[in-house]
């Protein structure tokens, strides 16, 4: 019998192989990634590839055996494509190039636009096998699960398999009702979770982000990276805090407190598998995988694990390893063998958010400088490139996210989230979430008169300080000039500016410092991790979460909630940690990764560094009253440093 080149791309492998060998046996004998969940039955449709071509071989589809029934009759889910053929019914008959596509590959990369990067890489944990096991009869008294072994090793290579023990009671009935015709789900190579009477081709994970405020959830199809569903839902553990802190805090002060806050997030987030299930019609029990990440905090009560110790030095976690738990022991309504994966904390304030966040954006993975920031309560800084990593966390409080805030409310309709001031006639402008339109364009009282001027969020408060700077309505140093104009409003010692007249929105000067000291602790901890790492710039600055994705970048340089930096490489990176959760649903490797990376990770103590009060005093200024902001003034035309005259009589050592 005759032997012929195949050479397969993009892997570029090559061998002889006798005429007649099947693509998919050929691929197998080389290692190909060539993905097959119905063992070479015709029925998945999974191992589609082209004749291809290269400059010994044409491409001639007459290489290949012409089109049998299992082709001509195929009606699976992935319908064959012009040209395409299925690698387990297309024989080789001469030398020839088969192009393998990336979505007939296990190992494939899917581009996600929509989830804030280029690709998430495909590695399944958790893989499907369809077999065929032999009957039992009186001459052999081999158990069901055995023989099932047996037919996984003998048809798919898989050895040495153990069986999680919720495999037992539907493994008989699985089998007597699909003709002993089952398929088999298998996790990491090692351990059958699964079985499912007849030919399955699919099974799915759930990716949650569980933040102080809000969850966010993902289902995905394991095997494709496909996202079916997501949703969203505020934590209910905000009835007993608003923050973290003020969580740990009803923990100490009320017997049972974790146990209860558990319980919460727990019913939360089985609750959200629910809703996601029905949005993509999707059974639960073909959900085996849960990837979850958070802060230190949410991490710790959704394992039930008193957090108290993280809320005082030195803010020992229980683990900073990744753990994986069984999702009924997480109160759960999954299978037996469904498993949760939680990826690996940092350190006592740096959490599996922010693991997932280096996961998605991979500074290890770059030469250039990045600066990651997760902005909220609490601050997660991440600073580096592949050569080293280090992180810290800074105590920012709520005031970025509208909290301590005259006027300041959450993200909501109704809420102002621009704000730009004149620089002439100090009159702002602004625009609410709900309308598309500033206030100043024709239709904006019609745009809204379904809303109500409520309040202003974070990104509003951050604007419209940064826009009062700009204006010249503060001083460098933060004081509300007393000026003669109608929006400067006196206020006993102090002065504030009206934003809006109805409803009265007033800009204090408690509320500029609350924004002064949120934002002089963030870019402090920036500033302490630069210092350590020997670096006086950084290439590019993500802002990561919900809320920095609503962050103007200009106006966080101007307000000095960032180091100066090239503005058009200050981006919003989304929803990062929750990306990275995905990231480790669907792919072992890159479960692997960050648990690597994590272990190198560098962590900076911010309350124990004796330079941090030192960049936090010189960062209360706009934008800051000791690093110069060159960037910054290339694109924006700053106003000259003023100080209030409080602080130059200080200066003067003059009285009051």
């Amino acid at each position: 019998m005759t032997d012929f080149d195949v050479v397969f791309t993009p892997s570029g492998r090559r061998g002889r192989f006798a005429e007649g060998t099947t693509v998919l046996d050929a691929a197998r004998t080389l290692g190909v990634d060539l993905d097959s969940v119905c063992g070479g039955r015709g029925i998945c449709g999974r191992c589609q590839v082209a004749v291809g071509a290269n400059p010994d071989i044409p491409a001639d589809p007459a290489r290949l055996s012409q089109p049998g029934s299992t082709e001509t009759d195929y009606r699976g889910k992935r319908p064959l494509g012009e040209g395409r053929r299925l690698g387990c019914a297309a024989s080789v008959l001469a030398d020839v190039v088969i192009d393998v596509p990336a979505e007939s590959q296990v190992h494939r990369q899917v581009v996600r636009k929509d989830a804030g990067v280029r690709t998430l890489p495909v590695d399944p944990v958790v893989r499907l096998h369809f077999v065929e096991v032999a009957e039992p009869d009186l001459s052999s008294p081999t158990g069901d699960l055995e023989r099932l072994l047996s037919a996984l090793e003998s048809e798919w290579g898989l050895t040495g398999l153990s069986a999680d023990p919720g495999v037992l009671p539907e493994l008989q009935a699985a089998l007597r009702k699909s003709a002993w015709k089952v398929t088999a789900a298998v996790r990491g190579g090692t351990e059958l979770v699964a079985v499912w009477p007849g030919f399955r081709d699919a099974v799915y994970g759930v990716a949650f982000d569980v933040g102080s405020t809000t969850v966010a959830g993902h289902l995905c199809e394991l095997t494709s990276g496909a996202v079916l569903a997501s949703e969203g839902a505020m934590n209910p553990q905000i009835a007993f805090g608003e923050d973290v802190m003020s969580r740990v805090s009803y923990v100490m002060m009320n017997e049972g407190g974790a146990d209860r806050l558990t319980s919460e997030i727990r019913r939360a987030l089985d609750i959200m598998i629910g809703d996601l299930c029905e949005a993509a019609d999707v059974s639960r029990d073909t959900i085996l995988e849960v990837t979850l990440v958070g802060n230190p905090i949410m991490h710790h009560l959704v394992l039930g694990i008193d957090p108290r110790e993280l809320g005082t030095a030195p803010f020992a976690l229980a683990t900073t390893g990744p753990v994986s738990r069984r999702a009924r022991d997480l109160d759960l309504d999954l299978k037996d063998a469904a498993r949760v994966y939680l990826l690996p904390c940092i350190a006592g304030h740096v959490g599996a958010d922010a693991a997932g966040a280096i996961l998605a954006e991979g500074p290890h993975r770059s030469d250039a400088v990045q600066l990651l920031v997760d902005v909220g309560t609490n601050a997660e800084i991440v600073l580096g490139n592949r050569h080293r990593l280090l992180a810290a966390s800074s105590p920012t409080g709520p005031a970025f996210e509208g909290a301590e805030i005259s006027g300041g409310q959450r993200a909501a309709p109704g809420a102002i989230e621009r704000v730009r001031i004149d620089r002439n006639t100090l009159e702002p402008r602004f625009k609410v979430i709900g309308s598309e339109l500033w206030s100043d364009e024709p239709g904006f009282a019609q745009s809204i008169s379904k809303l109500s001027i409520t309040g202003i969020c974070g990104s509003g408060i951050i604007e419209v300080v940064a826009e009062m700077y700009l204006a010249g309505i503060l001083t460098t140093d933060g004081v509300i000039a007393d000026r003669d104009h109608p929006r400067i409003e006196a206020a006993g010692r102090t002065s504030s500016y009206i934003l809006t007249d109805d409803p009265p929105i007033r800009v204090t000067q408690t509320d500029v410092r609350a924004i002064q000291l949120a934002k002089a602790a963030l870019q402090a901890g920036c500033r302490l991790l630069m210092t350590h790492l020997g670096v006086t710039d950084v290439d590019e600055i993500r802002l990561a979460g919900a809320f920095g994705s609503h962050i103007d970048p200009v106006h966080a340089a101007v307000l000095g909630m960032i180091p100066d930096c090239r503005l058009d490489r200050v981006t919003a990176a989304g929803n990062a940690a929750g990306l990275g959760a995905m990231m480790a649903l669907l792919s072992g490797a890159a479960r692997d990764e960050i648990e690597t990376v994590a272990e190198t990770i560098e962590k900076i103590e911010t309350a124990t560094e004796a330079s941090f009060q030192d960049e936090f005093v010189a960062a209360m200024g706009f934008p800051n009253s000791t690093h110069p902001y060159p960037h910054l003034a290339a694109t924006v035309d700053l106003p000259e440093p003023r100080q209030s005259e409080r602080v130059r009589r200080r200066s003067r050592k003059e009285p009051a």
